[in-house]
């Protein structure tokens, strides 16, 4: 017997026995992790660092040089239809620009009545005035915020509008996981009965994986005291852990309860279960935890926390499936074990008279044909990904319930889109006369909207400019801007002087995130594919079976890519999911997808060929074995795609665009990896690949560790090990 399956085994019957004192300690571990994260959590943040970029040396310069203007601003937009002189609009407006003043924290007000011009739309309807700050938007304390909300508030009226913009106020929006997971809980209780027709283990996957949910959220907001968690990285955490602690779960449920109906008692079968379904699970959340850890490689501070955050759950949700199920079948385990002493006093139904074995045995017939159609399906699907655009997605595809967007739509329609993400140009040892001389330049390039006077330290050596662009912070020509500026005008304009130039803002580090991104993706796609491959052959010895399943995820990832491109960037169908106007895919997202999807799809693939391997080493019949194998796992993974895929599109009902792309990626993904990749394009592939699936050099043979994910030992004859099979 395979020493790490009987310590699987051993530890699965172990739990299972001593099933009140491991829920103990999950009560006890939940608990404390619990009032850690309410002491010490320090919340999420929405600013983006991004250590070595132009961007970043922006704010480093104005930090050291500059420091009053180093912060981020808030801009407090009123729309009057009967004019901003009106007597009590003026009124409002000078009284809460006076009393923003007053904030601690603000180190400058421009009213809209300043002697040297304000921020005035033509009409003089709608104007800005522009709070600045001495901090960061994150590091401005929650209470100076909403004291300039409460200002807000205080000042509308049915003649005057007034609304909150501005990187301040973005960071002020953050929004947790809302009523959509509920609505994706629902649906995976409805889709868990369809499958068990049984109340026990319909509830048993939800019971753990919102355990392990609970747990890693406590986990996570207790690292906010180290590292600094994006606002968004709570939803995402949130898809990831429910999704996959469903899915690893329901594996586990589904193999407890197929040995209970084989003649096992429940201490055997859930040593099975741990040892065959729990290693399964093991593999693909290791695959998937690893992936996610690799962000780290990028060299963004927030994307690495961001997959530290989401790797944190995942880990939970598995450690969930593999100790804490166990004990909660230990605990309800006897109502299956009765419905399995029913089931085996009646008759079986066979598993070939089933029709997923027919369907496997139609794709045996014909594998060419059901190769070629599901290979035009996912190339389909990826057509629109060769036009995807990374960039970062502005205020004005937030809800129009959000005060940001509100706000966002009076800037663009009174001074231009560009307003709402003007660039910081940052000038180190210039004059006064040379900072006139680049401004005129900078305001001479194409798309430049407008360029305020420079504004110069008292040391007379630092110069900002506001540059603003005539187009929208998210569209394509803005990072055109971006670039000439840095590449062709700036130098251009300070050629022969000792002038340093930075152009900084949101705008410009979202550009900046994007670009290095860009550059990075081949490293990180080929590092997941790399250890997924590794470990794949060292999980089936075989050099074909690896090699098939990364192109196959990659294919299924494509298609996802296509499709969200197609929905958030082309706009097709935009509005069913409420993405609002079209822009540039989330600059982090096809990292994010790509190392969940990939753990995820390898999920499917070890659940469905380790029970064809399975087959094989018992009848050395290809065909047979991957029809059975199909017929054994399909319901199961059918079911669990349904449960991640309802769970996944529950959350493009979230506010946060982002949320949305994560949320319709992978719904896309799984449905697809699960329909026509594991259904279709996995029989097709290895009933033409044949013996060869199985084939491992000997050189290799002899180096690569021996794992088994199969029950039981192998038929193998003597002096071959049950996966020592080669192609001769």
């Amino acid at each position: 017997m395979n020493t790490d399956r009987s310590m699987l085994e051993r530890w699965g019957r172990f739990v299972y026995r001593k099933r009140w004192y491991v829920l103990g300690v999950w009560v006890v571990v939940g608990a404390a992790l619990g009032l850690t994260a309410r002491t010490i959590s320090e919340g999420t943040i929405n600013t983006l660092t991004l250590p070595g970029a132009e961007s970043q040396q922006a704010v480093d310069e104005l930090k050291s040089s500059f420091p009053e203007r180093s912060g981020d601003y808030a801009d407090v937009v009123f729309s009057a239809p009967g004019g901003i002189d009106d007597p009590a609009a003026r009124t409002a407006i000078e009284t809460l620009a006076q009393e923003a003043a007053a904030i601690p924290g603000v180190v400058a007000v421009s009213s809209p009545f300043a002697p040297a011009g304000g921020l005035v739309s033509e009409d003089r309807t709608v104007a800005i005035a522009r709070v600045q700050y001495a901090q960061g938007a994150d590091d401005v304390p929650s209470e100076h915020a909403a004291a300039l909300e409460t200002l807000v508030e205080e000042a509308r009226s049915t003649s005057l509008a007034v609304e909150l913009g501005g990187p301040v106020a973005a960071a002020q929006e953050r929004e947790g996981p809302n009523e959509s997971t509920v609505l994706g809980i629902i649906a995976a209780l409805v889709i868990l009965y369809i499958l068990f027709r049984a109340f026990t283990p319909t509830v048993l996957p939800i019971a753990s994986a919102m355990s392990g949910l609970a747990i890693g959220f406590a986990v996570i907001y207790s690292m906010t005291a180290a590292i600094d968690l994006s606002k968004f990285a709570p939803n995402i955490a949130a898809m990831l852990g429910l999704g996959v602690g469903i899915d690893y779960s329901l594996f586990i449920v589904a193999r407890f309860r197929e040995n209970v109906f084989s003649g096992h008692d429940g201490e055997e079968a859930a040593g099975i279960a741990v040892a065959t379904a729990g290693k399964s699970v093991a593999f693909a959340g290791g695959v998937v935890i690893v992936s996610l850890l690799g962000l780290g490689l990028m060299g963004i501070p927030f994307v690495g926390w961001l997959g530290l955050a989401a790797a944190a759950m995942v880990t939970v949700a598995v450690l969930a499936a593999l100790s804490l199920l166990p004990a909660l079948l230990g605990v309800t385990g006897g109502a299956i074990v009765r419905a399995g002493n029913r089931r085996r006093a009646e008759a079986r139904p066979s598993q070939e008279d089933s029709g997923w074995y027919r369907l496997g045995h139609a794709i045996m017939r014909r594998p060419y044909v059901f190769l070629a159609a599901s290979s035009v399906i996912l190339l389909v699907l990826s057509i629109p990904f060769f036009d995807m655009r990374l960039g970062s997605a502005d205020a004005g595809n937030n809800p129009t319930s959000a005060t940001t967007r509100r706000a966002y739509d009076y800037i663009a329609d009174a001074f231009g889109p560009g307003m709402n993400g003007p660039l910081q140009v940052v000038l180190s040892g210039v004059s006064a006369e040379g900072a006139e001389e680049i401004r005129a330049a900078i305001a001479a390039t194409p798309n430049v909207a407008s360029v305020s006077p420079p504004i110069v330290n008292p040391s007379g050596d630092v110069a900002v400019l506001s540059v603003v662009p005539a187009t929208s912070p998210q569209s394509a020509e803005t990072s055109t801007l971006v670039h000439a500026l840095r590449d062709d005008v700036l130098p251009a304009a300070t050629k022969g002087t000792a002038i340093e130039t930075f152009v900084g803002g949101a705008t410009a580090r979202g550009i900046d995130i994007a670009d290095r991104i860009g550059s990075r993706l081949p490293l990180f796609f080929g590092l997941v594919i790399g250890i997924s491959f590794l470990l794949l052959v060292v999980v089936f010895r075989s050099l074909m079976i690896p090699i098939k399943a990364a192109l196959m995820n990659l294919l299924s990832i494509g298609a996802a890519y296509g499709v969200v491109v197609a929905v958030f960037q082309w706009g097709w169908g935009g509005s069913l999911v409420g993405a609002g106007s079209t822009g540039p895919i989330e600059s982090f997202l096809p990292m994010m997808l790509f190392a969940v999807l990939f753990g995820l799809s390898m999920d499917y693939e070890v659940f469905l060929v380790s029970r064809i391997h399975e087959e094989y080493l018992r009848t050395r019949d290809n065909a047979r074995s991957v029809a059975r194998g199909l017929a054994s796992t399909a319901s199961v993974i059918t079911a669990a795609a349904a449960i991640m895929i309802v769970v996944f599109l529950s959350f493009v009902l979230n506010d946060q665009r982002v949320v949305k792309e994560f949320g319709l990626g992978l719904a896309v993904a799984v449905f697809v990896d699960a329909t026509v990749v594991r259904l279709l394009l996995v029989p097709a592939t290895m009933e033409l690949m044949g013996e060869w699936n199985w084939w491992l050099p000997r050189w290799l043979e002899r180096i690569v560790p021996r794992i088994s994910l199969e029950e039981g030992d192998s038929p193998a004859s003597p002096g071959e090990s049950a996966q020592e099979i080669h192609v001769r």
